[in-house]
């Protein structure tokens, strides 16, 4: 506790003030020079009454829709593989990311806005992201187009949404929450995959994602009798996924299967501190997939492993490395546009991959989450927020969780203290 006191004391002292809310409002118009990235967005939020907000953290009832246009700032005022967010509203075209178009719609309205644009598309190919823990919507939202732009993708972009309340201590609720997800995304993925207008789609899921991805894979494989031949690649970055879970999920899955291509890195700490936390077995994304048992059970499979571990990034914790490298985005973009599968046969591409998660439940998953999100409110504006009040949570919770356990041990028999020893 007194180490998490240092490391949160600091972070609390070099806080400052986050990106604002309200970044969906759209603005009037770009400036030249700037890009546009069009998505549609399905999502299982419930809808906000505040426009520039659009959807919230909390679950909906229903299966929503939307339309949104990110406009990214000229190549000569950004970083490629960073999201520039604006520091007050409304954002500047110029220097920022901003939307110019934010529409909810029906789902009639969403299916002929799909139709339209992917008969644009070259081989009409449909490129849905599935984004992680911790994530508000606008997080998803500009993520994604940053992905789509500096990855060159000439895809029909697909955002899936689920509900994240953007908390490092809301951890078991995302969690819950993708779990409420899967059966969306499935119909998602099984609508696409019957629409006669789609050629091929592409799945990329990161971190708390993958568990959404892979358990709507694993519903449509076992309902189907397979996974749809449309479905060509799936690529998941940095699994936040117990192994031994996986393994069942890819057995139920069966064959054939599509192409996997799995992004993992050995230096990221906070799947280091999720391994702990979930009983010390190993998370998908954080293996060494040169040592036995994963290298057979990986070329068993025919996945495409990409080992970032020696990328070098600008977190810290190594979070994020996918999304932030441009070697990384833009050989995801050429291969998908040229047809392929994503391999690692080219030079320095053994050195990366990818990074992300966090968490725990209960006390224990408050700490941790604290701990791991230090360093990250030092850097990143988004986690700065709601700090005080993450500490305040923190507290009540150590208080009543000692409070319950001396009343527990207290009244427990001795033979049941030493059971299980």
């Amino acid at each position: 506790m007194r180490g998490l006191c240092v490391v949160v004391g600091l972070a609390v002292a070099l806080a400052g003030c986050g990106s604002p809310r309200g970044v969906l409002a759209p603005v009037a118009e770009t400036v030249p020079g700037a890009s546009k990235v069009s998505m549609i967005v399905a999502t299982t939020r419930q809808a906000a009454n505040d426009p520039g907000t659009m959807f919230t953290g909390e679950r909906g009832t229903m299966a929503s829709f939307a339309e949104i246009t990110v406009s990214i700032p000229p190549e000569s005022a950004r970083k490629v593989g960073e999201v520039q967010w604006p520091r007050r509203l409304p954002g500047n075209p110029a220097t920022d990311f901003v939307t110019l178009q934010a529409e909810q719609l029906t789902q009639k309205e969403a299916i002929a806005w799909f139709s339209r644009s992917v008969k644009k598309t070259p081989k009409r190919r449909v490129l849905v992201f599935i984004h992680g823990f911790n994530n508000r919507f606008e997080d998803a939202v500009y993520r994604f187009a940053q992905i789509i732009h500096d990855s060159n993708m000439d895809v029909t972009p697909v955002l899936f949404t689920w509900p994240s309340r953007g908390s490092i201590l809301a951890y078991g609720y995302d969690r819950e929450s993708s779990n409420y997800s899967r059966n969306a995304l499935e119909n998602l993925l099984q609508w696409l995959a019957r629409d006669p207008a789609v050629g091929e789609i592409s799945v990329l899921a990161h971190s708390m994602g993958n568990w959404v991805t892979l358990e709507a894979l694993r519903q449509m494989a076992i309902r189907n009798g397979h996974i749809p031949s449309k479905i060509r690649n799936v690529m998941l970055a940095a699994p936040d996924i117990d192994v031994d879970v996986f393994r069942s999920q890819m057995v139920d899955m069966g064959k054939p299967r599509p192409n996997f291509t799995l992004f993992v890195s050995q230096d990221d700490k906070a799947l280091a501190v999720s391994r702990r936390v979930w009983g010390s077995v190993n998370r998908l994304g954080a293996v060494n997939p040169e040592a036995d048992p994963y290298k057979q059970e990986f070329a068993d499979y025919k996945f495409t492993v990409l080992d970032l571990t020696k990328l070098q990034g600008s977190d810290s914790l190594n979070h994020g490395k996918f999304a932030e490298s441009p070697e990384v985005v833009q050989l995801i973009g050429q291969r998908l546009a040229s047809g392929q599968t994503i391999t690692d046969s080219r030079a320095g591409l053994g050195d990366h991959i990818i990074g992300m998660t966090a968490g725990a439940a209960a006390t224990v998953g408050t700490a941790a989450g604290l701990v791991i999100s230090a360093p990250v409110a030092i850097l990143d504006a988004n986690t700065r927020e709601n700090y005080g009040n993450h500490m305040q949570s923190l507290g009540d919770n150590i208080s009543d969780t000692t409070k319950s356990t001396g009343e527990l041990l207290t009244k427990a028999p001795a033979d049941a203290l030493h059971q299980n020893r």
